[in-house]
């Protein structure tokens, strides 16, 4: 199976030559974009042509460029080779639970989402802890999104959502049809890797990876994304993840 690598994960680790050098000899076919990335895209595209690397899928935030420059973000999709693209969250002081707020979101998405397709790529959501709060009439926001924008598929980060105080495998069941891609990250045991914000290397941490894998392959998800939001060392993420996901 071919494994993707979020390179937000290597934002502190640059050069990105060196970054992706690495990345294939461990093994890695694809990686998934992010604004870091953007600044020239025939070049980044350049780089990756050179190791052999794939970008089949970005994030790109703020969401607001979607709808003010729709244009840029089309063509920088295309230079990168993007298939999917994904808004991977709203500014802080929006990640509050407020029903009405989040049916707007997801109004604006479904929209934009029109228009991404037009366009012939995919579009969708990433998800954080934040969508899974409860809002004041029982609701959560990770549900509205899905419910009132129908077409927009959604990148499951199922470590998040272990964070949101949820149950990853009721939501996988819930919502199969809906994971295109997923978010393959995991969290250290209460009180280790501080410095890392409590996040673990794929597979030293709490997470069943492999109970997860075994429903994440029941939906349709076909792009796994290692992620680490702030590793210590890169390489040593990114080496005992690929060998851990190869075992799941």
């Amino acid at each position: 199976m071919d494994v993707s690598f979020q390179l937000y994960s290597a934002r502190e680790f640059t050069p990105w030559e060196g970054v992706l050098k690495r990345l294939a000899e461990l093994g890695y076919t694809q990686v998934e974009g992010f604004g870091g990335n953007y600044e020239d895209p025939a070049a980044f595209r350049a780089l990756l042509d050179a190791n052999g690397l794939t970008m089949p899928s970005g994030h790109f935030f703020p969401m607001e460029q979607f709808e003010t420059d729709l244009a840029k973000v089309i063509n920088t999709a295309k230079t990168l080779g993007m298939e999917r693209l994904f808004v991977p969250a709203v500014p802080p002081e929006q990640r509050v639970p407020d029903a009405a707020m989040w049916q707007d979101i997801a109004s604006r998405l479904a929209t934009i989402g029109a228009k991404v397709r037009d366009a012939g790529l995919r579009f969708g959501w990433h998800n954080h802890d934040f969508e899974f709060a409860t809002c004041a009439d029982g609701r959560l926001p990770m549900d509205i999104l899905l419910e009132a924008a129908p077409s927009i598929e959604w990148e499951a980060d199922i470590a998040w959502i272990v964070r949101g105080g949820q149950d990853p495998l009721a939501w996988i069941e819930k919502y199969a049809s809906r994971i295109t891609t997923a978010h393959v990250k995991d969290i250290a045991p209460d009180g280790e890797c501080a410095d890392e914000d409590g996040w673990a290397d794929v597979g030293q941490g709490t997470m069943d990876w492999k109970g997860i894998m075994a429903a994440l392959k029941g939906t349709g998800a076909d792009l796994f994304v290692m992620e680490h939001d702030k590793p210590s060392d890169v390489d040593r993420f990114a080496s005992r993840s690929i060998d851990a996901f190869r075992t799941f």
